[in-house]
């Protein structure tokens, strides 16, 4: 599912206060578009002028402005064509520079939005990139529960009655932190990281069967709770019969890569099972996977340790 494309009106809302924006001229319902087969997080949303690499907000600081103001008449009406294209949807000047009637009555003839601010040129770019992946970005709802386990962001997942949200409240209890509970959102904020938070409706909520809705933040205390993290691991829980058991790989478990917008994540499969102390095991997943992070594989170390042994015994008298 992607977030809906808002339009230069519905952004200057958003921004007009914190990044001191002021609009000149243009059309508030133009909409900030991409093309179907890109994101706000691999396309050109916003940068410095840049007429080969050209941005969907063109943003003109101190540099920008020098290199228009020493244009001749004819080339600087050439480059103002090349700038108020449908390919540019906003025209931001950036240290409170002053827009020239030329600049003002291209916008008013192609409804191209013109806005300033006295910011700097590099700190608007980073506000409004940053404020268009949190919330224009391509994003998906998943059914588990979203928790950051030994600093890193874990979604559970499993069949209902699995003992999901059981898990988590042990997790919880151990000093783990809960980020959603159920229906946690995540957003491609980069080609490679998928940031996870909770809905508004159920922040800082778990349901526990038999206990019903628990309130974690005034049961455990405000670290009990995080508002947001990047998902590196899923771990799915599952009941296998005896063949599936003895079917798992005992190097490397059941692994596999998971791909959510278009980003691979690793999933765990756990074995659901009387006695076995998944919180434990959950844990030892998070810690195995900084691990493997690190360049560090216990079952690569295993099989070398083998094979070196065989060529041990190979070469014995």
């Amino acid at each position: 599912m992607t977030g809906e494309q808002p339009t230069t009106g519905d952004l200057f809302e958003a921004l007009a206060r914190r990044l001191h924006l002021e609009w000149l001229e243009g059309d508030h319902e133009r909409r900030i578009r991409f093309a179907p087969d890109e994101s706000p997080e691999t396309s050109s949303l916003i940068g410095h002028l840049n007429f080969i690499h050209t941005h969907r907000i063109q943003v003109i600081g101190h540099s920008e402005y020098a290199y228009l103001d020493q244009l001749s008449d004819s080339a600087r009406h050439e480059t103002l064509d090349r700038l108020f294209t449908d390919s540019t949807d906003v025209i931001l000047l950036a240290n409170g520079l002053p827009a020239d009637e030329a600049l003002r009555s291209r916008a008013r003839e192609t409804g191209i939005s013109l806005w300033r601010s006295d910011l700097s040129s590099h700190n608007l770019i980073s506000h409004i990139e940053y404020h268009y992946t949190q919330h224009y970005s391509p994003r998906i709802t998943l059914h588990g529960v979203f928790l950051e386990v030994i600093g890193m962001g874990v979604l559970i997942t499993g069949e209902a009655a699995m003992g999901k949200s059981e898990l988590a409240l042990e997790l919880i209890s151990r000093g783990h932190r809960l980020i959603a509970d159920d229906t946690p959102e995540f957003a491609r904020v980069a080609p490679d990281i998928l940031s996870g938070r909770c809905p508004p409706m159920l922040q800082d909520l778990l349901e526990v069967r038999g206990l019903g809705i628990l309130d974690i933040r005034a049961m455990f205390g405000d670290t009990a709770i995080k508002f947001s993290k990047y998902l590196r691991l899923i771990v799915h829980l599952r009941r296998m019969s005896e063949h599936e058991l003895a079917g798992l790989d005992r190097l490397k478990g059941s692994q596999r890569m998971r791909t959510i917008l278009g980003v691979e994540i690793p999933e765990i499969t756990l074995p659901v099972a009387p006695g076995r102390n998944l919180a434990v095991l959950v844990e030892t997943a998070a810690r195995n996977h900084i691990l493997l992070q690190r360049g560090h594989d216990a079952a690569a170390k295993l099989i070398e340790r083998q094979q070196q042994r065989l060529a041990h015994d190979w070469h014995a008298p």
